[in-house]
């Protein structure tokens, strides 16, 4: 018989301090701005905007240190929205209730991300994502640029409809062995590398389910009443994609030249489809097609997402274990997000703060000052948290909000100056083939050149063709 063993005593290591030491001195001096009324004299606002604005504040302090993980400063956000603003919302007269709060971690657009979570799942787990990879790359010949083109391609288009974190993983996997053919210290072996996790950050912008910050742009409209279907945000979104996607090839070949060097892949995998791939692959297309009319037939993609969901676990092409191991942290985040705006909304502090902007009904001026923080919170800090902070200032904005929310959400992704910005550039910065000093270059013009396109050619195209 094993002898007792107790549990393994709490230390100061393996505690989070930075919650002990910032979390509790933060929730003081908030309640105490509120309760004592100081906000409200200084700033003019009522009781309900005041704790909306203190909600905020500390959400946004907590997104961009990170004391604590991201999905949990989405549950901090909730429950200072419940026992805090609900009350003050109805000692007002507001009729909300708590399940207004409550509703955005299970909404639609969550749905839609669920959906596509458990779609790459599967494409995953029956290795269809390399299939496609591989099938896609044995296209480009073995030419340097037409090989980093279609990396760049094939990256892209599997961050459409994966997690961009998983495409770059496995598409460095990939590249790995054509890597130790090229010479050391050779400069295309570092574009190679970034080429990567740039096309896999633009990718993003093609889906709704590409990236976070496109379903939070989603949701907030559609709290607004300005449905997008999946058909139009592809329109929308995919011609920058492509455009942006040429100049950085471009760019990393003339950052990076190829100097008359030779590539030649190694083989793929080219037996026949089991029935199971076959299966995952009829499903992947069929909810794909459906997604994209989605807005011809009536139907929501969220309550789309439930089909896939249901066929690949219910086959038993996806186990439990699968389940467990979605990401459940992005969905969370998400849905806090949505629902810090529902408080920002209800409490009528958005429309206090988008009255005071600078340019007043400038909409140029406007359109500008939110392109500009989009592109530059989103270079130091993650562009979830960037959308959920800059959307719900912009969704009560009095004329075609679409246009600046789109711009908002497209900006957050395109932000790739430092290993920091997004989850691609951190595992690219992690394989140790890359410095910080390699990204910021090339990092930077593409943002510049996402902020003129979406300000210029991107508002005026939308505007005219997609709304």
């Amino acid at each position: 018989m094993k002898a007792y063993l107790p549990p393994p005593k709490a230390t100061m290591s393996n505690l989070n301090v930075k919650f002990l030491y910032y979390l509790p001195p933060l929730l003081f001096f908030s309640m105490l701005a509120v309760e004592t009324g100081f906000l409200e004299q200084a700033l003019q606002l009522t009781r309900p905007q005041s704790i909306a604005l203190v909600i905020l504040i500390l959400a946004g302090l907590l997104w961009v240190f990170e004391w604590i993980p991201l999905y949990l400063t989405s549950f901090v956000i909730l429950l200072f929205q419940l026992i805090w603003l609900v009350p003050a919302l109805e000692a007002e007269g507001h009729g909300v209730k708590g399940a207004k709060f409550l509703s955005p971690f299970f909404s639609s657009v969550v749905l839609l991300f669920l959906g596509g979570f458990v779609l790459a799942a599967a494409l995953h787990r029956y290795a269809l994502d390399k299939r496609i990879a591989h099938w896609l790359l044995e296209k480009t010949g073995n030419r340097p640029p037409t090989v980093m083109l279609g990396f760049m391609l094939t990256s892209a288009f599997l961050s459409m409809w994966m997690s961009n974190t998983a495409t770059t993983a496995m598409m460095f996997a990939i590249m790995l062995p054509l890597l130790d053919k090229i010479p050391p210290g050779h400069p295309f072996a570092k574009g190679l590398a970034l080429s990567i996790p740039f096309a896999c950050n633009l990718g993003g912008l093609g889906t709704p389910i590409g990236t976070p910050p496109n379903a939070i742009a989603l949701s907030y409209l559609a709290e607004k009443g300005i449905q997008i279907s999946f058909s139009q945000w592809m329109l929308a979104s995919l011609p920058l994609m492509f455009i942006l996607l040429f100049l950085m090839w471009r760019l990393l070949l003339l950052i990076y030249p190829t100097q008359g060097l030779i590539l030649e892949f190694p083989e793929s995998d080219s037996t026949p489809l089991s029935l199971e791939q076959k299966l995952v692959a009829a499903i992947f297309l069929f909810t794909v097609i459906a997604w994209f009319f989605a807005g011809y037939i009536g139907v929501s993609v969220g309550t789309l997402s439930l089909i896939p969901i249901i066929l690949l676990f219910g086959l038993g092409l996806l186990k439990s274990s699968d389940f467990k191991q979605l990401s459940w942290d992005v969905l969370f985040m998400v849905g806090g997000g949505i629902c810090l705006g529902v408080g920002l909304a209800e409490s009528g502090l958005t429309q206090h703060i988008v009255n005071l902007l600078p340019g007043g009904d400038n909409f140029a001026v406007i359109l500008i000052g939110f392109g500009l923080l989009a592109s530059v919170m989103t270079t130091f800090m993650s562009n979830t948290a960037t959308a959920n902070l800059l959307i719900p200032l912009a969704i009560s904005l009095p004329q075609e909000v679409q246009i600046v929310v789109l711009l908002i959400a497209l900006n957050c992704s395109t932000s790739m100056a430092l290993p920091i910005s997004t989850p691609p550039n951190a595992i690219a910065f992690g394989s140790g083939l890359l410095e910080a000093k390699d990204m910021i270059r090339p990092g930077v013009v593409i943002s510049i050149l996402s902020l003129i396109l979406t300000l210029s050619v991107g508002g005026y195209y939308w505007s005219h063709f997609i709304f």
